[in-house]
């Protein structure tokens, strides 16, 4: 046996399966499953996905540091990053692009980081609208309470109106907040179409 049969492939000859690095930023994250969740699924997949938490509570930082946070993930090669209380909103004025969805729901739960772009998404309507279909397939829809009106508060609104919900009455702890959600919806939806309380 030669030496050469017994010495191990240099890196550059292995197969190298394609790869992405992502990232969520938010507040209280460390129990999240989302990092186990994107791995597994990029793994199915064929890809290898690294994912990290960008957890604003363990890093002292408030979400006045997103624009350093997004240059720091576009210097280290990150693909995108998933996007989480308190940051849906106030990530915003700090993208390049936002998707059709993300305009309308005024809030991102997704940023693509591509060719020097900062594009924002939410998938949360869609998201939210089909686990709903799934589980609750024969529930009224005619009258709905909804206590949140934040980012995803936003997203479920909309998905709840565009399914047919006939009412909906907007709680949230902040009133203020309720209440811009109650007007843009019904500048969207109309009060009037969809017996929306003022």
């Amino acid at each position: 046996m030669s030496l050469a049969s017994t010495t191990a492939q240099p890196q550059s000859a292995l197969p190298r399966r394609p790869h992405l690095l992502l990232g969520l930023i938010g507040a209280g994250i460390q129990l999240s499953r989302t990092p186990a969740m994107h791995e597994a699924e990029g793994a199915a997949q064929g890809l290898l996905a690294m994912y990290r938490l960008i957890d604003l509570d363990v890093l002292g930082l408030g979400v006045e540091a997103l624009p350093e946070l997004l240059t720091a993930a576009e210097r280290m090669g990150f693909n995108g990053l998933n996007i989480t209380y308190p940051c849906k909103q106030a990530i915003i004025p700090h993208l390049h692009e936002l998707s059709e969805a993300a305009r309308a729901l005024g809030a991102v739960n997704t940023v693509v980081l591509k060719d020097g772009r900062r594009i924002g998404h939410n998938t949360d309507a869609p998201g939210w609208a089909e686990g709903f279909r799934r589980q609750l397939p024969d529930a009224a829809l005619g009258r709905v309470v909804q206590i949140g009106a934040g980012g995803a508060g936003a997203a479920v609104a909309h998905a709840a109106l565009d399914m047919g919900v006939g009412q909906l009455s907007l709680f949230d702890q902040d009133a203020g907040r309720a209440a811009a959600l109650a007007e843009a919806l019904c500048g969207r939806f109309g009060a009037g179409q969809r017996g929306f309380p003022h």
